[in-house]
């Protein structure tokens, strides 16, 4: 997520030639920034989307506002503000911002994620990761780290290894008939047919299509379908949409419901969710 850069096509990428620091495989352990909404920035934000996409470097990223989605070929995953995404080097992915205004990102050398989740995912920033991720970015430019920085450095992947886990992900059917009633219910969360109907609208059994679902994302139907309606919820929240008009492009009788159906997943209302978050 660099200015919109995308996979390397120079035969140098991943060496020290390489002018972008997500590329190198060689070079500092990491590399950490801060970024905006601005032109200059080399972790550009905003409103944006950037196009499937791998990178040498491991990246982990936060914002500060706003939200971002990040797909790969096994599902989706939501970041709101000041949760940390996780994306393993080599990783296709593809990225879409909605009103992200400032964040940062720290790009790791494939060989520093012993340890570190094989799939992309969510966590839970702390204040000590925030602290040595500022500090860190101070170091850039610098291509050999002082003994002090490699002792920072260690401390801050021990937080990134052991930061909490966010069920922020949307896991993907594989079945191709599956894959199609996924596809549906992303683009038109709002569709009130039952996993019977849509099963036969996709040319399925209803009791394959249920037993398939668990199998190839380790959620029921209906958790899925609640997951897929979080994900557009939120997107929809971080952009400035009212709770009412959310709830109704949702399908939900009344916000109350929409409210209460939040609430039980985040243990708060969209409200209270975005203000302590700076949404």
């Amino acid at each position: 997520m660099r200015n919109g850069q995308h996979r390397p096509t120079s035969a140098r990428a991943g060496t020290s030639a390489s002018p972008d620091p997500s590329e190198r495989a060689d070079g500092p352990v990491l590399f950490a920034f801060w970024g905006s909404d601005e032109p200059e920035s080399e972790f550009r934000l905003g409103t944006r989307e950037y196009d499937w996409h791998s990178h040498v470097r491991g990246q982990l990223f936060c914002i500060d506002r706003g939200l971002v989605r990040v797909r790969t070929a096994r599902g989706a995953w939501l970041l709101p503000p000041h949760r940390a995404g996780w994306i393993p080097p080599g990783v296709d992915h593809k990225v879409s911002v909605s009103g992200a205004l400032s964040g940062w990102g720290v790009m790791l050398r494939p060989d520093a994620g012993t340890g570190l989740p094989d799939e992309p995912c969510v966590m839970g920033v702390g204040e000590v990761l925030h602290a040595l991720v500022r500090r860190a970015a101070s170091w850039s430019g610098s291509e050999h780290l002082q003994p002090e920085q490699e002792r920072l450095v260690a401390v801050l992947l021990d937080e990134i290894r052991l930061g909490p886990r966010e069920p922020l992900g949307l896991p993907m059917p594989t079945e191709r008939r599956l894959v199609t009633m996924a596809n549906l219910l992303i683009e038109h969360p709002e569709d009130p047919r039952t996993l019977d109907e849509l099963a036969a609208w996709a040319g399925l059994s209803a009791r394959s299509a249920r037993r398939h679902f668990v199998a190839q994302t380790g959620m029921s139907f209906i958790q899925w379908r609640q997951q897929a309606r979080l994900a557009t919820a939120l997107e929809r929240l971080a952009n400035g949409e009212s709770v009412a008009g959310v709830a109704d492009a949702l399908g939900y009788a009344t916000p109350s419901n929409f409210i209460a159906m939040f609430r039980k997943a985040f243990g708060e209302s969209p409200g209270r969710y975005f203000s302590r978050r700076g949404g």
